[in-house]
């Protein structure tokens, strides 16, 4: 499974710049029989081999090896409870997990899918948020334009309708995250609705 994960991280960097199978294996001072069997995941590049490829693509030994996705089903459940900082704030619950995704990208197996899934909900929950507490006020400031009065109702209402606002997106937020530990804990995929794909 190892060598899968590594022969196809291989075949990618050499497509993403421009080489082929031929090109790498002369830059590299291997057979082109080699390349053909790391990028077919029948052999896994060690020692003076290793130190050519990498060499060849421009990257270190280690993070050759280190781009062999492995299975951590912990750190998938840690990123999904490190939403709930957004009740400090709200975009800790966008920056924290986005900071734990670039700091792993690539080396967890199915945390790139968890990862854009988790970032766009909140992404687009804090839109909801935002723009939703701004109309509430914005509302409320026409309202008072209007009648050129400070009238306790009007205060009151407005106050009482983001605390609604408030409210019902945070619970929505916590259950989505306690429902999505069940399923990371039981391997299944997250839900995460409604979002916005900025990230794809």
């Amino acid at each position: 499974m190892k060598n899968q994960e590594l022969a196809k991280k291989v075949k990618e960097l050499r497509t993403r710049k421009g080489m082929s199978q031929e090109m790498l294996a002369e830059n590299a001072g291997l057979s082109l029989r080699t390349i053909q069997r790391i990028e077919n995941g029948e052999t896994e590049p060690r020692g003076d081999s290793l130190k050519r490829l990498a060499s060849a693509l421009g990257i270190t030994p280690d993070e050759i090896v280190d781009w062999a996705p492995e299975e951590n089903n912990g750190f998938l459940a840690a990123l999904n409870i490190s939403v709930l900082t957004f009740i400090v704030f709200p975009l800790l619950g966008l920056l924290v997990p986005l900071i734990l995704w670039i700091s792993k990208k690539d080396k967890i197996k199915g945390l790139n899918d968890v990862a854009k899934k988790i970032i766009n909900f909140q992404i687009t929950w804090n839109i909801l948020f935002f723009v939703g507490y701004g109309v509430i006020i914005l509302s409320a400031f026409i309202r008072f334009n209007a009648s050129h009065v400070v009238d306790a109702g009007i205060i009151q209402s407005g106050v009482f309708t983001k605390l609604i606002w408030i409210v019902v997106l945070y619970v929505y937020n916590i259950i989505l995250v306690i429902i999505n530990a069940f399923r990371i804990n039981n391997y299944k995929k997250i839900v995460a609705f409604p979002a916005i794909r900025f990230i794809r």
